[in-house]
C-alpha cells in the first residue's frame, strides 16, 4: 500500500507588508523613541530578521502615559457607551476584513502554524471585540451598580504566545468600559500589536485612547510602576506576576493576573478513547505547548492506561512539523531560543530523574527554534515535570485509580488555572468540576474559548476574570 504524502501547501508571504524598523504607537501617531534604542524581531522558524522595532525607555511611557491620560479625560470617558460601541464595531470589521494579512503576520513573527492563526486567534480576536462592543452600552446592567465609572489609564502587558488574541483579552473590555489604553506587547512578538496600531488608525479612534509601547522587561516595568496607571493587566510567568503584585501593593492601582498553569486532563475508563485522544492532542500541542491552560499533566485511570497510551502514539505519528506557513503543518517552530532552552532543560530533567521519553519519528529542520512533540511516562508527583510548567510540546503521563485519587493527583500543583475530565458520565463530571481547584474545568473537550466566557486561575494562576461579565470588574470602578 503506497504511503499517502502531502503537497506543500504554503501561504503567501506577499499579503503581508513588513516595515524595516517601526516606531511606537502613541497619540494616535508613530513616533520614534527619545532614546534612540531598538531592538530585532525575528522569525522563529527561519530565523531571519523580520523588523527593526524600536524600545522605549521610561521617557517614552511618560509620552505613552500622558496621551492616554488626556484622551481618557477629555475625550473616551465622556462619549456615550453606543458611541464607544461603533468604534470597537468598526476595529472587529476591520479585523476580519484584514484577517488573511494578520495570520500570516502572527505566524511569521511566532512560529505558529497559519492554520491555528487562521482558524483560531483571528476570528477570537474579532469576536472580543464584537462581543464587548455589545457590553459598551449596558454596563448598568452587568451587576456592578447603576452607574458604574471606568478606572482611568490602563497600562497592559501581555505574552507572545497569542499576541494579538491577548491584546483583544486586554484592550477591548478596557475600551468598552470607558478607560484608555497603555499595552506593552511582549519583545520577540510586536508586529501584530503595531499592526493594530494602523488598524485603531483606520476605525478613526481619537489619538491617545489606544497607546503601544514596545520594548522588553524593563518597559514592562516602567510602565506597570507608572504612577499615571490606574489599572494594571498582565498575562505571563508566575515569577513575573509576583514581582507586579509586590510592586503594585502600595498603591491604589487595581491588578489583575492571568499566569502560568500545570493542567491536568483526567481520562477515566468509560471515556471514548479516539475522542479523548484529540483532546489531549489539541490540549498539549496545540501551539506548541506555549498554552498557560495547555494540559501538559495526563491523568489516566490505570484499567485503560495501555489502550489511550497506544492510541496517543499512533495519533502522534500523523502529526506534522515543520513550515508554519504550510497549511498541512500541525506543531510549528518554539517561539525563541530561550524557551527551547528552557524546554530542553525540562525534558533532560525528566529522564535524569527517571521518566521514559518518546516522540514520533520526527525530522526537525535545520534552521530555526524546534522541538519534536514529546510524552514522558513513568511519570511521578515529584518529577520537575510533573511540577514545573514547561510551556512545550511535552506530555507527563500519571495513573489513577478512583476519582478520589484523580482529584488529589489534579490539584497537587500551586498552580489552577484550567483541567479537563474525559468521561460518559455527568454526574461524574459535575463531582470532579466541583472539587478541581482550576478556574475553567473542560469537559469532553479542551481548549475551547469563548468571549462570553470567563477565564482565570486559582492559586499561582493569578487572580481575576477575562472575558464575559465577569471580565468587565476589572476595568470598572465598582
Amino acid at each position: 500500500m503506497p504511503k499517502f504524502e502531502y503537497a506543500p501547501a504554503p501561504e503567501s508571504r506577499a499579503i503581508v507588508s513588513i516595515k524595516e524598523s517601526y516606531g511606537l504607537f502613541i497619540g494616535g501617531e508613530f513616533v520614534p523613541g527619545l532614546d534612540g534604542r531598538a531592538f530585532k524581531t525575528i522569525s522563529p522558524a527561519t530565523e531571519e530578521v523580520l523588523a527593526e522595532v524600536t524600545e522605549a525607555g521610561p521617557a517614552d511611557v511618560d509620552r505613552a502615559v500622558a496621551a492616554a491620560r488626556k484622551a481618557y479625560e477629555h475625550t473616551w470617558s465622556q462619549l456615550p457607551g453606543k458611541e464607544r460601541a461603533k468604534y470597537l464595531f468598526r476595529i472587529a470589521r476591520i479585523v476580519q476584513e484584514k484577517a488573511r494579512e494578520l495570520a500570516v503576520l502572527e505566524s511569521l513573527d511566532n512560529g505558529k502554524p497559519i492554520r491555528e492563526s487562521r482558524d483560531v486567534d483571528i476570528p477570537l480576536v474579532a469576536a472580543h471585540f464584537f462581543y464587548h462592543a455589545g457590553w459598551a452600552d449596558k454596563l448598568e446592567y452587568a451587576g456592578y451598580g447603576p452607574a458604574p465609572r471606568p478606572l482611568g489609564v490602563a497600562g497592559q502587558v501581555i505574552p507572545w504566545n497569542f499576541p494579538l488574541l491577548m491584546l483583544a483579552w486586554k484592550i477591548a473590555p478596557a475600551l468598552a468600559c470607558g478607560n484608555t489604553v497603555v499595552l506593552k506587547p511582549a519583545e520577540t512578538t510586536p508586529l501584530t500589536a503595531l499592526a493594530f496600531a494602523q488598524i485603531c488608525q483606520q476605525a478613526g479612534l481619537p489619538p491617545g485612547v489606544v497607546n503601544i509601547v514596545t520594548g522588553a522587561g524593563e518597559t514592562g516595568r516602567a510602565l506597570v510602576e507608572h504612577s499615571g496607571i490606574d489599572k494594571v493587566a498582565f498575562t505571563g510567568s508566575t515569577e513575573v506576576g509576583k514581582e507586579i503584585a509586590r510592586a503594585c501593593a502600595p498603591s491604589r492601582k487595581k491588578v489583575t493576573l492571568e499566569l502560568g498553569g500545570k493542567a491536568a486532563n483526567v481520562v477515566f475508563e468509560d471515556a471514548p478513547v479516539d475522542q479523548a485522544v484529540e483532546g489531549i492532542v489539541n490540549g498539549i500541542f496545540f501551539n506548541q505547548g506555549h498554552v498557560c491552560c495547555a494540559g501538559s499533566r495526563l491523568l489516566v485511570q490505570e484499567s485503560v492506561y495501555d489502550e489511550v497510551l497506544a492510541s496517543l502514539r499512533r495519533r502522534l505519528a500523523t502529526l506534522r512539523l515543520g513550515d508554519p506557513l504550510d497549511k498541512n503543518t500541525d506543531v510549528g517552530a518554539i517561539n525563541s531560543a530561550a524557551q527551547l532552552a528552557r524546554i530542553r532543560e525540562l525534558s533532560e530533567a525528566g529522564e535524569a530523574e527517571g521518566a521514559q521519553r518518546w516522540s514520533p519519528p520526527c525530522e526537525l529542520p535545520v534552521k530555526g527554534f524546534w522541538f519534536p512533540p514529546t510524552v514522558f511516562t513513568g511519570v511521578s508527583q515529584a518529577h520537575r515535570i510533573a511540577r514545573e510548567e514547561i510551556f512545550g510540546p511535552v506530555l507527563s503521563v500519571l495513573t489513577f485509580r478512583t476519582p478520589a485519587e484523580a482529584v488529589e493527583k489534579a490539584n497537587n500543583t500551586p498552580y489552577g488555572l484550567s483541567a479537563g475530565v474525559w468521561t460518559e458520565k455527568g454526574s461524574l463530571i459535575l463531582w470532579m468540576a466541583s472539587r478541581l481547584r482550576a478556574g475553567v474545568v473542560w469537559a469532553n473537550t479542551f481548549n475551547k474559548f469563548d468571549p462570553a466566557s470567563p477565564f482565570g486561575g486559582y492559586k499561582e494562576s493569578g487572580y481575576g476574570r477575562e472575558g464575559g461579565r465577569h471580565g468587565l470588574e476589572a476595568y470598572l470602578d465598582v
